[in-house]
């Protein structure tokens, strides 16, 4: 299977192991159906370990933080929601490959995954220099503007917001799926202009998700 890269073209990652980026984009659903392929998931162990590396070499050379403080900072950038955020921004989830059952249910779990197993085939075929000038490229920006990954984001934005009295509002726009398995489709506007949207099983769930998609681009 031959994969477009344009995901990584971008960052600068050329002559990857395409084999390895097949094996890092499929999951284990995936790999249960067709048992010539390969899952993800010692890609991901590897690619745990050397993002940890990374940003704990960040925050030891760039930081005259103490170890405490390290371990805290470093935890909220290699979250699950964090890597998913990362992954999502890059355009990575829509190559993943996941069996029947799982189609339509390709959670921030899996996607969190998939970031780290990517991880793990640029060092695999370019090595540690280019892994750390990856990531670089995209966690880094994050830390330095100490970007938040989780929290109540309808109270940052509300705080945000009345900085300069702007008015917010939250708006349902959909409704999908049966009773048992419901979604919830969400905007927010600030100023009657769409900010950000967002899906969720609930309606607090996806006001969180406008909310969060609306606090990102404020940041950036």
């Amino acid at each position: 299977m031959v994969i477009t890269m344009d995901f990584l073209d971008k960052y600068g990652i050329k002559n990857i192991d395409k084999d390895l980026l097949n094996t890092a984009l499929t999951h284990s659903s995936y790999s249960n159906e067709h048992k010539e392929a390969q899952n993800y998931e010692r890609l991901e162990f590897l690619g745990d370990a050397i993002l940890e590396f990374i940003i704990s070499e960040y925050f030891y050379t760039k930081t005259d933080f103490k170890e405490g403080e390290m371990t805290k900072k470093r935890a909220s950038f290699v979250c699950e929601q964090a890597l998913s955020f990362y992954a999502k921004e890059m355009g990575i989830p829509k190559y993943i490959k996941v069996g029947h059952g799982q189609e339509g249910n390709i959670n921030d779990t899996i996607i969190a995954d998939v970031f780290e197993s990517v991880l793990g085939v640029v060092y695999l075929s370019l090595g540690i220099d280019k892994a750390k000038e990856y990531i670089y490229q995209i966690v880094i920006p994050y830390i330095e503007k100490d970007f938040v990954f989780f929290g109540d984001y309808k109270t940052m934005l509300q705080e945000y917001v009345q900085t300069d009295k702007k008015s917010l509002e939250y708006v349902l726009v959909g409704e999908y799926g049966k009773d048992h398995n419901k979604r919830f489709e969400v905007e927010v506007r600030i100023d009657n202009i769409i900010y950000g949207k967002g899906i969720g099983r609930s309606k607090k769930e996806a006001e969180q998700q406008a909310a969060f998609d609306a606090y990102k681009k404020s940041v950036k």
